[in-house]
């Protein structure tokens, strides 16, 4: 059973808040380019500044009506779900039920979890026990949990949030075990760091997993977040990308600057979309890899020049 994939195709875009010029100027570039998402990632702890993302979203919401907001992805076991089901639902409140909530397990940075106090060998678990407190809570009715890591006795949570059920969950992960979640429990795919051949395979893995428990996946969402840089050629696009995700990460990247981003010409980047877009991806996310002070210009150019080649 292939997983349904929508017609339509969008574009999102990660946005830069923390002071409210800076967010509105990125609401307000978004709209006016027509891009259908703002992202905002998350880490407690990283080689670069990165600011909380349910906050900036907050902030967002305050200057579009019409974009999605979506975290790309929150790092849901380095919390406990009850408080984050009261944050998350208040925010699907303040985005006007435009909210999709992106979660992973990270481990990358192993830090983070030391410091949050939970061993990383427990985060696929968490996050499972995690998403299944989310969905109930999220009701609006008095439920009851009693799991490996949460237990709570007729909790009832309001106001629901403003989607029936709560936001979309959509997961990032690539592993098995990963995408097996996905297809039992996630309503999306957020990929990261992946090929698209590796994307047809994940959602054939996804698809699996859901037929096992008899769920249906007809509305089931598939973005990837895509390192990309535009300029004259391939290799000055390169340099620019691999000194960003270098830095970004603290560590030579050369090999996965390569492999997984959209890089060159207007026409060599729609390529690479193109590709992903044949595998199943319906949402592209644009983590424009390069000099922050050029940034907007390549959001533009992005709009301007690579999107009508994919019309």
């Amino acid at each position: 059973m292939p997983v349904p994939v929508a017609s339509e195709f969008e574009f999102g875009v990660f946005a830069l808040a923390g002071r409210p010029t800076l967010a509105r100027a990125a609401a307000e570039q978004a709209d006016k380019l027509g891009y259908e998402g703002l992202w905002t990632g998350d880490h407690l702890s990283f080689p670069m500044p990165i600011l909380d993302p349910l906050l900036q979203l907050a902030q967002l919401a305050t200057y579009t009506e019409r974009a999605r907001l979506a975290t790309g992805v929150y790092l849901l076991p380095l919390r406990h779900p009850v408080p984050v089901a009261k944050q998350v639902g208040t925010l699907d409140h303040l985005t006007e039920g435009r909210l999709i909530f992106g979660v992973g397990v990270g481990g990358e940075f192993p830090l983070e979890y030391e410091a949050a106090g939970v061993p990383l060998r427990e985060r696929g678990a968490r996050l499972t026990e995690s998403i299944e407190v989310l969905k109930l809570l999220w009701t609006g009715e008095e439920v009851s949990y009693d799991g490996r890591f949460f237990q709570f006795d007729k909790l009832r949570m309001r106001p629901a949030p403003r989607q029936s059920g709560g936001p979309p969950i959509w997961c990032g992960g690539r592993s098995a075990a990963a995408l097996q979640r996905m297809g039992r429990m996630a309503d999306g795919w957020l990929s990261y760091v992946v090929t698209p051949e590796t994307f047809r395979e994940g959602l054939e893995t996804i698809a699996s997993a859901a037929a096992g428990v008899g769920r249906q996946l007809d509305s089931f969402g598939t973005g990837h977040l895509l390192f990309s840089w535009i300029d004259e050629s391939y290799e000055k696009a390169f340099e620019q990308a691999n000194a960003h995700l270098s830095q970004r990460y603290g560590m030579v990247f050369s090999r996965a600057t390569r492999k997984y981003a959209a890089l060159g010409r207007p026409e060599d980047v729609a390529e690479r979309v193109a590709a992903y877009r044949a595998a199943g991806v319906r949402h592209i996310v644009l983590d424009l890899t390069g000099p922050s002070t050029e940034r907007d210009a390549q959001i533009e150019a992005f709009a301007r020049e690579v999107r009508p080649l994919l019309s």
